[in-house]
């Protein structure tokens, strides 16, 4: 290996560091603190004073919900590529079933333990 192998990483990680460095640098001189700002000391708002009652809070129970949800909805993320290609595996005779039946397995089991937690009870 020659060190013109390596020169598109290195032209790589020195575009990333001077993005980097970049964005910080304009962030500081025209960010909201920067030095010639006036509002530097006020709270950064869209300009109009707030009408009416702050927004409604929502119960833990529905963040706690949506959490669950997207947790069991990465699961779909992993078994769709495998019933795609569960057909190829059989072809080369790769046992494929007995993992993924412990993935839904494993699954089964942390729902079963939320329900028996009343994570999914809405009302309680």
């Amino acid at each position: 290996m020659e060190l013109s192998d390596y020169l598109p990483v290195l032209i790589q990680v020195f575009l990333a560091l001077a993005i980097g460095a970049g964005v910080l640098i304009v962030s500081q001189l025209m960010g909201q603190r920067g030095p010639r700002n006036r509002f530097k000391d006020s709270a950064y708002e869209c300009g109009l004073p707030p009408e009416g009652k702050r927004a409604a809070r929502f119960s833990v129970k529905f963040y706690l919900t949506a959490m669950l949800f997207i947790l069991f909805d990465i699961e779909i993320v992993f078994l769709i590529p495998w019933v795609l290609v569960y057909r190829d595996f059989l072809s080369q005779n790769l046992p494929i079933l007995i993992p993924v039946l412990f993935f839904i397995l494993l699954l089964v089991a942390g729902l079963v333990y939320e329900m028996k937690k009343g994570a999914l009870e809405w009302e309680k």
